[in-house]
């Protein structure tokens, strides 16, 4: 996982990182996040874009750290989050219960099935289904791209808390409203 990454991630969670160097050493990284209960949904989002109690996310990554990290941001968000590390695996756990779902926000580069490859598969299954499309990397895949194959909202990460609120607004309004 990249430096850059990690780096947004920990920022999105109200965290800091320091680095120590030496040449022929190494370098040392400490990560701080802020204590626990520290923080509410309140406080962050304006009222019209907290979560209804209902709104349920798939959030699939296939690194674990980035699942973690991805689902205590949404759950901080006020969402009810399934996070999975498998592509495979989260299309049958989607396919089990389409209806559990209120959107879902996937990585794009990932193993044995790429997030594209995913979403379209999910479309298949329940067409109405927002999805959120996530890249580290531009790999041939961009806005246009992904917004032609019904994909709600495309995002760089590293990802802010506040960008993924607007994102995730945005994908549920234009649901609600279509």
């Amino acid at each position: 996982m990249g430096l850059a990454v990690v780096y947004g991630i920990v920022k999105s969670l109200n965290g800091d990182i320091t680095v120590e160097s030496a040449p022929g050493v190494g370098s040392t990284f400490e990560v701080y996040f802020p204590k626990a209960g520290t923080e509410t949904v309140s406080e962050d989002m304006p009222v019209d874009e907290k979560p209804d109690d209902r709104d349920h996310v798939l959030f699939v990554d296939d690194e674990d750290l980035l699942a973690e990290l991805g689902k205590e941001m949404l759950e901080k968000l006020g969402y009810s989050v399934t996070a999975l590390t498998d592509s495979t695996e989260a299309l049958k756990h989607f396919s089990s219960d389409p209806s559990r779902f209120d959107f879902v926000i996937t990585d794009h580069t990932m193993p044995h099935m790429t997030g594209l490859t995913l979403a379209r598969e999910l479309l298949k299954i329940r067409d109405d289904i927002p999805i959120i499309l996530c890249t580290g990397h531009s790999d041939g895949i961009s806005s246009d791209v992904a917004k032609a194959h019904g994909i709600g909202s495309f995002l760089m990460k590293p990802v802010a808390r506040q960008e993924l609120a607007e994102a995730i607004r945005s994908v549920l309004d234009t649901q609600s409203q279509g």
